[in-house]
């Protein structure tokens, strides 16, 4: 339970006082935490901290550019040179011949579109995207599985969401048959199965019914395509998808976003979208990064070349051991363990074993399907994966894997073929 009054007592940080919080704010907690548990984020979320030789599996830098020394000197030399640069919204330099603009410029080649915009972060540029381009009303279709950011777009342009099952494109047809034509939203690598979207039959429901398809490439860009230029370049499907978007966290190792899409929609995004209005552009050192990571994944492909073999590696492996990460087709493996306890006991099995991995829980999951993620970077050697796995088979009877109903739901897809666990 919450305290009586949780402000009636001085921060043993600081020693201040807040006022009171105002009884509906309190319900609001009081209905939360009856519910959920009072610690129970921060008990799911942060168990056993990583020692000296832990394998770290929850970083998304799938490329390890994060402490490339190209893309820090990039960004140094720009500090020195600009400062952190003007700190306005992008609204009013749109225009402005820049280290930005180039860098728009820039990435529209890399992708093959006509134009592109920098955003604040990938959750700015989808939130952004479907506020700016659905009309209150307009029917939303996305997949269950999609990022949170889309559904918040949805709320944020009082649309009308049509959500259908997880990568399923006849369900997709039927339901735009039945409300007519508005935006398709998928992912193209999904954050918590790994699994790639049938880009080709979407686009193919889109073009039929006269819907506008967007596809959120933020895990996919840098770790799929020629020079990283995502899965809808690597499908031939540049021409066919209508607006792309990145968040540049994962393989940029950075902070911000970018939407790629016709040169008319990009012009009016940039002065409709209230995330471009109302934010502070990213800083220029932050841009003179993002153009040295992309130099980097046209000269240095190997990276991506070891990022999925040490997927297929670990994968396999896993396989053989019986666990259910058969649907995870590139470089994001999910263990899921079910019930968040069991997640939980998960963790903590691994932890001791050396190996960390990220939870996922409500409401990035569904409450019975939590997991731990193991996300596979290319500077994982053969060393740390046989590691992982040692890990993995030590547990099985600990982490009670016979009785996951993750392994019951999986349908075998990849070579080899299971073994049982038992």
């Amino acid at each position: 339970m919450l305290p009586e009054n949780p402000s009636s007592n001085p921060s043993p940080a600081t020693g201040a006082t807040n006022p009171p919080v105002p009884g509906f704010i309190e319900y609001r907690m009081r209905e939360a935490y009856a519910a959920f548990g009072i610690h129970r984020a921060d008990r799911l979320l942060n168990g056993t901290q990583p020692g000296p030789g832990a394998v770290l599996m929850r970083s998304n830098d799938y490329l390890c550019l994060a402490r490339h020394p190209r893309v820090i000197g990039a960004e140094v030399a720009a500090l020195r040179e600009e400062g952190h640069g003007d700190s306005l919204s992008r609204v009013f330099a749109h225009r402005r011949e820049d280290r930005h603009r180039a860098l728009e410029r820039r990435i529209a080649r890399l992708v093959g579109t006509e134009d592109a915009v920098l955003c604040m972060s990938g959750y700015c540029a989808n939130v952004g995207l479907v506020q700016a381009f659905a009309a209150p009303g307009t029917p939303v279709y996305v997949d269950m599985k999609a990022h949170a950011s889309l559904w918040e777009g949805i709320r944020s342009a009082g649309a009308v969401a049509r959500p259908f099952p997880h990568n399923d494109p006849g369900r997709l047809e039927r339901q735009v048959r039945q409300h007519g034509p508005g935006l398709v939203l998928v992912d193209a690598l999904y954050s918590t199965t790994g699994t790639i979207a049938p880009l080709h039959a979407f686009a193919d429901v889109a073009e039929a019914h006269g819907c506008a398809l967007v596809v959120d490439e933020t895990h996919s860009f840098g770790a799929h395509g020629r020079d990283g230029a995502g899965l809808v370049e690597a499908l031939g499907l540049s021409g066919r998808v209508h607006f792309r978007t990145f968040g540049l966290s994962k393989a940029v190792a950075a902070r911000g976003g970018v939407i790629a899409c016709p040169a008319r929609a990009a012009d009016f995004f940039r002065y409709e979208a209230l995330p471009m209005i109302f934010s502070t552009s990213v800083l220029g050192h932050e841009a003179a990064g993002f153009d040295a990571v992309l130099d980097i994944f046209a000269g240095e492909p190997w990276r991506r070349e070891q990022l999925h073999a040490n997927h297929r590696r670990l994968r396999d492996g896993l396989l053989v051991l019986g666990y259910p990460v058969d649907a995870s087709d590139s470089q994001i493996i999910p263990l899921e363990a079910g019930p968040e306890e069991a997640v939980v006991t998960l963790r903590e099995a691994l932890a001791r074993h050396g190996v960390f991995g990220a939870v996922f829980c409500a409401p990035a999951t569904p409450p019975s399907r939590a997991m731990v993620r193991l996300t596979v970077n290319c500077g994982l050697g053969e060393e740390e994966i046989q590691r992982v796995l040692a890990a993995c088979k030590a547990i099985r009877d600990e982490v009670g894997l016979a009785r996951w109903p993750s392994r019951r739901r999986q349908q075998p897809r990849h070579a080899p073929a299971l073994m049982a666990a038992e």
